[in-house]
């Protein structure tokens, strides 16, 4: 499977405190990738570092082979990285269409006509195409995070980087957020996703990372690592001989 996405040595630290400490890990070309780890493991700033809205200290990021480590953020998102973001962030006073609309055509650089089409097609597949013209201020926070991974598609991303969209859903908003996030994977695109909510990871991801203090200590398939007397101890807070 070749390599979409790769991080190879990526340093940052703000003083005396390291935040990501030689991460290095690759994404497949449609492949579902799962991150998780303790509250403060680095984990956002890992997406923060991947999207060029924080500069890296060292090692080097590429997307399908080209280095973008130096490049800023609007291009890294016009080459085909987008993401959610953990608190969503919509344009309150603007409907469902338009925040997604802005996404089109700012993020993804597309003409109106196009980003039209785009914007039906992205909130159809997310299940927000019947209240397009609700203001966005007053969504629910399913409906929320439904928009935020919304305008995240609508920026045509190769990759898509998803920071903890499941949280605070309850088991049946989460069941059709997975439904949802499952159906875009049909379509080719590439998943990094960042979640606390593990059984949500478990039905989509192809593999797991787990990251602690801002480095990368087990990688695998996800039910392995799961049961891992490490990943346990570190990420669940259970003994070791448990």
């Amino acid at each position: 499977m070749a390599a979409i996405l790769e991080l190879a040595g990526v340093l940052k630290a703000f003083g005396a405190i390291t935040v990501a400490d030689d991460q290095s890990w690759s994404l497949g070309t449609g492949e579902a990738l799962g991150v998780i780890g303790p509250n403060g493991a680095g984990k956002t700033t890992m997406f923060n570092l991947v999207t060029g809205t924080l500069p890296v200290d060292g090692g080097a990021i590429r997307l399908a082979g080209e280095d973008i480590t130096d490049w800023p953020a609007a291009r890294r998102c016009r080459a085909g990285l987008a993401r959610s973001f953990q608190v969503p962030q919509p344009f309150g006073a603007m409907t469902i269409f338009e925040n997604a609309f802005v996404a089109a055509t700012q993020g993804a650089g597309l003409a109106p006509a196009e980003a039209e089409d785009l914007c039906l097609d992205v909130l159809d597949r997310t299940g927000l195409l019947r209240k397009a013209n609700t203001m966005a201020g007053g969504l629910t926070l399913l409906e929320r995070k439904r928009l935020e991974l919304a305008r995240a598609m609508c920026a045509k991303p190769r990759v898509l980087l998803l920071d903890e969209i499941a949280g605070g859903l309850t088991d049946h908003e989460c069941k059709s957020l997975i439904e949802t996030i499952n159906g875009l994977r049909s379509t080719g695109i590439s998943i990094v996703w960042i979640e606390h909510v593990v059984h949500a990871l478990l039905a989509v991801v192809d593999r797991l990372i787990v990251i602690d203090f801002g480095r990368k200590i087990a990688e695998g398939e996800p039910r392995a690592i799961m049961d891992s007397r490490e990943v346990r101890k570190i990420y669940l807070g259970i003994e070791a001989d448990a």
